[in-house]
């Protein structure tokens, strides 16, 4: 497991005086081409809630998605930035529970913590021994780098999972493509489902 890397803040001098950053603000230009300025919270939680009025409106959006990187791309093509977000809050929350504790103050879990739930709830009993291993692998890969991944048939070719069989050899454990992409999206489930 590769244990992320905290970045040290550039020193800032004013007058050669050590100084602190307490808070950012940055320009934006609206659709109009009006200036905005505002924090990138403020930013995104405008952002959000410009294509989803509600919490429950976004939740209906995300379970219905068969890929949630569509909605993240969705929201990127708008301008919200969730990479530079998650660099000024320096957590390891998913984009859901970004999205979620931005625009709508909900409680967050972070990628660990929803792994950890989803085992604990052990949903996988139904399938074979081999299929609940790539399952385990693919909530590690969860944990460690979000749900995008996941979601992409190219995380059966990386590690821990290229060592448990080839991709056609993975996807057959669950019975072919449509049951795997079945079972990743039950996975997804799990994972968003309340703790």
């Amino acid at each position: 497991m590769v244990e992320p890397v905290e970045t040290k803040k550039e020193k800032v001098y004013i007058a050669g005086v050590d100084v602190s950053i307490l808070s950012e603000r940055r320009q934006f230009l609206d659709a109009n081409g009006k200036l905005i300025t505002c924090s990138l919270k403020e930013y995104t939680k405008t952002g959000i809630l410009t294509s989803y009025r509600s919490l429950d409106n976004f939740l209906q959006a995300w379970n219905d998605a068969e890929k949630k990187q569509a909605i993240i791309e969705e929201l990127e093509n708008q301008g919200l930035s969730f990479a530079e977000l998650k660099e000024e809050i320096k957590s390891d929350l998913d984009i859901f529970d970004l999205i979620c504790h931005i625009a709508w103050d909900a409680p967050a879990l972070t990628r660990r913590e929803r792994a950890e739930n989803v085992r604990k709830r052990n949903y996988w009993t139904k399938y074979g021994d081999k299929a609940r291993s790539v399952l385990n692998a693919l909530l590690d890969k969860y944990a460690e780098s979000g749900i995008e991944n996941i979601e992409d048939m190219k995380i059966l070719t990386v590690d821990p999972l290229k060592e448990l069989g080839t991709p056609t050899e993975l996807v057959g454990l669950f019975g072919g493509k449509p049951q795997y992409l079945a079972a990743i999206r039950e996975l997804e489930a799990e994972i968003y489902s309340a703790a």
